[in-house]
């Protein structure tokens, strides 16, 4: 499909997907996120394709949901609530799993602000970056009376636990780029003009690496945060006995030894 809100562009094996509506800040309307979700699509069958950099365009990197889907146009019988429901059903909640879903990295580059849903759409990422002008933003109860959506009372919590979470959620304070770093929500903070090349240069670490590098770590994590240590022993015994067959392990067990760079082969789109 064609897209007006969104540009998805690829380079040396590695995409670059920016929000890319400066003047609502990159809010989250319908239209957008069906782009991205396409976006994410066509990401999911490219083979040749290591790592990918989500961002935003301008002075944000998302404002957040677009507040004006809600408004009743005299067309739909249904209530807001009814509405906004449906529309996180639809597009947005598929679109957060298509993300976590992606067969590579995915790097969060934050500029500008992160705020409500475009914090949420970061944190999906696997590794996050901000510019040191960046912040975040989570304004849904103190301002709106709504919960955190788009996964941020799944993904927060477990990254910088309950007490700093139900801070962010209740007060609805800013969180800058720096004290996100020092707590732990981003990987790291970077000088404005850096961001983009940082976030490239991670990209192109993480796309060295097994192309099923990134679906195994959030897999494994995800487990971890339901099992006991008993049942993760287990979980990892099992992943183990397929991954340790696969010629990426056999590929780095011979570059340990030869005192090289691994080099892994990755599959063709």
């Amino acid at each position: 499909m064609p897209y007006g809100l969104i540009c998805l562009d690829v380079e040396d094996g590695i995409a670059t997907l920016t929000l890319n509506d400066p003047p609502s800040r990159n809010g989250l309307c319908v239209a957008m996120q069906q782009e991205i979700l396409d976006a994410l699509a066509q990401l999911a069958r490219r083979g040749d394709v290591g790592a990918l950099v989500l961002t935003g365009a301008g002075k944000a990197f998302c404002s957040g949901a677009n507040l004006g889907r809600l408004e009743h146009d005299g067309q739909d019988a249904r209530s807001p609530g009814e509405r906004g429901a449906d529309a996180l059903e639809q597009v947005a909640n598929p679109m957060i799993v298509a993300l976590r879903a992606l067969p590579m990295p995915v790097v969060a580059a934050v500029n500008g602000s992160a705020a409500g849903a475009g914090m949420s759409l970061a944190l999906a990422a696997d590794v996050v970056i901000a510019a040191r002008s960046a912040f975040f933003l989570a304004p849904f109860l103190p301002r709106l009376g709504i919960l955190p959506d788009l996964g941020a009372s799944w993904f927060l919590p477990r990254l910088i636990g309950r007490g700093r979470t139900m801070g962010l959620f209740l007060l609805g304070d800013r969180l800058t780029a720096e004290r996100a770093a020092q707590w732990g929500l981003v990987w790291e903070c970077v000088d404005d003009a850096q961001l983009m090349a940082r976030a490239r240069e991670l990209a192109q670490q993480l796309a060295r690496a097994p192309a099923h590098c990134a679906l195994e770590a959030r897999r494994a994590l995800d487990a971890a945060c339901a099992n006991d240590l008993a049942g993760q022993l287990e979980y990892e015994k099992e992943r183990q006995r397929e991954l340790i067959d696969r010629p990426s392990f056999a590929e780095g067990v011979e570059a340990f030894f030869a005192k090289r760079e691994p080099v892994f082969a990755r599959p063709k789109s």
